[in-house]
């Protein structure tokens, strides 16, 4: 079975939206299945034994045109007119652009005739997906990949807001769950939730989850930072933590749990890991206090985070506060993958605390300081029993395999 993947980028070092791209397209291959990448990361990227095809921009256009004049205006006299632009258009001129250099790419690809056609994108972005709308011969093989709820209005609070252009965006993602012959969510729950703004897709609906990619020796040559020691009780949060993902309590419940227990003061810590933040500011206060609290400068590269979450003895899922948390996070995979505990922050109706199970003992809502404490002293009082604690779950293997998805595909009916 043939599969052409059209995505935005396989720059692992993007977005976490990128990484899950760049685990699937490999699980992709893994399964057996003859995989073409066009993908429009705007530099020359390898797959290990994939085909990839780095797609060109147009720079020779009208709306090519139009986009630099709109940067210039930007750059020199700071006037950002992206506001009124997607407002009359629904989509900036950059966008428009884009999706033309990938259709132009797709339409003059190579002698290949596949049988799914694949969209993939991260953010807010959907180019490939806007480009497909305009090859209409693929779309009863369209495999439409629906990362994130779109637009804006979609999302569940505290992240939802009405964009410019909403309509027009709204009127896009309609088509989309129109005329492709399968919506792909990474999550039942996510898939559930956007129904509600698009009926349309009933019947369409399919759920393929981020991918564990394994790898002999993925994490053999990535040397731990020097502040990470493996033989302590490390709590780590890798990502970034929008103004939603409020870690406050977790902070609080950290600083009472070493209140609680001063021997743990020697071998506890607690680190985050990833850009800079709103929060950044209270946890430096709190770092003057609390010495144990780690707060990395900025991004660190995926294999040494990936190699952080290996050798950490709790990982930590840190949700928005809200009623419910739809999405699967990026780094679900790598927690499950790792074998390590996970501390799961977030509401009661959140998709890793399904797949997790009801009876999983690591949940609290965000907000809960004093539950979460408790959670970390029931942690570390197993880390003292067992170092080398680890969180064998077979079934969500298997859930985010290669051989689920395997089997996800060939079920799927031409």
């Amino acid at each position: 079975m043939k599969i052409l993947v059209v995505v935005d980028s396989i720059d692992i070092e993007n977005s976490s939206g990128s990484k899950a791209n760049i685990a699937l397209i490999q699980n992709l291959k893994k399964s057996g299945f003859e995989v073409l990448v066009y993908h429009y990361s705007r530099k020359e990227i390898f797959l290990e034994e994939i085909n990839c095809k780095s797609i060109k921009e147009i720079k020779f256009s009208f709306m090519y045109f139009l986009s630099r004049v709109q940067r210039e205006l930007s750059k020199l006299f700071k006037i950002n007119i992206n506001k009124q632009v997607e407002s009359l258009f629904g989509f900036s001129f950059t966008f428009f652009n884009d999706v033309n250099s990938i259709k132009k790419a797709l339409e003059n690809r190579d002698d290949f005739e596949p049988d799914w056609i694949l969209t993939l994108s991260y953010a807010s972005s959907f180019r490939p997906h806007k480009a497909l709308l305009g090859i209409p011969q693929w779309h009863s093989k369209w495999l439409a990949y629906v990362h994130d709820p779109y637009p804006m209005h979609s999302y569940p609070r505290p992240y939802d807001w009405v964009e410019p252009g909403h309509q027009y965006k709204r009127d896009f993602f309609w088509e989309i769950t129109e005329k492709s012959k399968y919506v792909v969510y990474p999550s039942q729950l996510l898939a559930e939730w956007m129904r509600g703004y698009y009926y349309n897709q009933v019947g369409k609906e399919i759920v393929i989850p981020h991918q564990i990619f394994e790898k002999d020796g993925n994490n053999a040559a990535i040397s731990l930072p020097v502040f990470l020691n493996p033989d302590n009780f490390n709590i780590l949060h890798a990502g970034s933590m929008m103004d939603a993902r409020n870690p406050i309590a977790l902070v609080n419940a950290f600083e009472l749990f070493l209140n609680k227990n001063p021997e743990a003061k020697n071998h506890a810590k607690l680190l985050f890991i990833g850009k800079p933040s709103s929060f950044d500011a209270f946890i430096k206060e709190k770092q003057m206090n609390v010495s144990q609290i780690y707060l990395s400068d900025d991004y660190m590269s995926f294999q040494q985070v990936n190699a952080m979450q290996q050798a950490a003895a709790v990982n930590v899922i840190l949700e928005a506060i809200g009623p419910i948390s739809p999405f699967l996070p990026g780094k679900f995979p790598h927690c499950i993958q790792s074998q390590k505990p996970i501390l799961l922050l977030g509401p009661y109706y959140s998709e890793s605390k399904s797949l997790l199970g009801e009876e999983y003992p690591y949940w609290s809502e965000v907000t809960d300081f004093e539950k979460i404490q408790l959670l970390i002293t029931d942690l570390y009082d197993n880390w003292l029993k067992n170092k080398n604690q680890i969180m064998d779950r077979p079934d969500l293997k298997y859930y985010l395999s290669s051989e689920h998805l395997k089997k996800v595909i060939t079920e799927l009916k031409f």
